[in-house]
């Protein structure tokens, strides 16, 4: 096939996007959307190795050698760096960076340990960062971007979990410095997902049509909402940088 015609046809064919915490939800959804547009991968995980390669396999016999796995614990400074480099070798190009890993759990005021912030602020901030810095001059040369995953909580606290709230908004900031800071070059833009997927740990079915009631479409959205939306800001949000996408079915304007 003619490569010139197919990037006329689809402007992501052949690019190369870095998806951390790719291996299942939020993560796998976005890897299967972007691959689906004909971007190739570098799908990062921690512990969920089986999901990683299930994921793997899946998309390369739709593309052979299109997805590559990278492990590393998001927490290890040393790590960070590494990441980007193997991103980056397996196509000799990196176009795409995907902030969204992250550590979500309560910490009640007066329970909070110095482990659970660096947890937290490490997963959901001090990472993006420092992958964000990493990347940068990739980025640069292919006029790319970077989108992190943030959450409407970043906004409008979380009670019970101050300190996840409080890395999310840190990330919105980062989104805006670094939007600042690296352009012209490569935009930066994040999505603020809202009720998507219940979290892993017990959720009572109370408590979740609550939350779906607060809505003002009154359902619950899907992880696709949150790709598509990922889709949009580097595919054809062209003039946009420096802002946060929420995708909440309108609940964070419901007080």
């Amino acid at each position: 096939m003619d490569n010139s015609i197919e990037t006329t046809r689809n402007p992501l064919a052949g690019r190369v996007a870095l998806i951390t915490g790719a291996a299942h939800r939020i993560g796998a959804h976005t890897a299967r959307a972007l691959h689906r547009e004909g971007v190739n991968l570098v799908l990062h995980y921690r512990s969920s190795a089986a999901a990683a390669q299930q994921l793997q396999n899946e998309l390369n016999a739709q593309r052979a050698d299109s997805v590559v796995l990278v492990r590393a614990d998001l927490l290890d400074d040393d790590a960070l760096p590494a990441i980007v480099r193997d991103a980056h070798s397996a196509w000799g190009r990196l176009d795409v960076l995907i902030n969204n890993a992250s550590s979500f759990y309560p910490t009640p005021i007066g329970s909070v340990t110095v482990a659970q912030w660096d947890d937290l602020l490490g997963s959901n901030l001090k990472a993006p960062f420092f992958l964000a810095q990493a990347a940068a001059p990739y980025l640069k040369a292919s006029h790319g971007n970077i989108v992190n995953i943030v959450d409407i909580h970043a906004d409008r606290p979380l009670k019970r979990y101050p300190v996840y709230s409080i890395a999310k908004a840190g990330l919105v900031m980062l989104t805006k410095a670094l939007a600042c800071e690296l352009g012209p070059e490569v935009r930066v833009n994040a999505v603020a997902p809202g009720a998507i997927l219940w979290p892993e740990n017990d959720m009572d079915e109370v408590t979740k049509q609550r939350i779906v009631n607060r809505t003002f479409l009154k359902r619950q959205g899907s992880p696709e909402h949150i790709a598509r939306a990922v889709l949009y800001l580097i595919r054809d949000a062209e003039y946009t940088s420096g802002q946060v996408l929420t995708v909440d079915g309108g609940r964070s304007l419901n007080s």
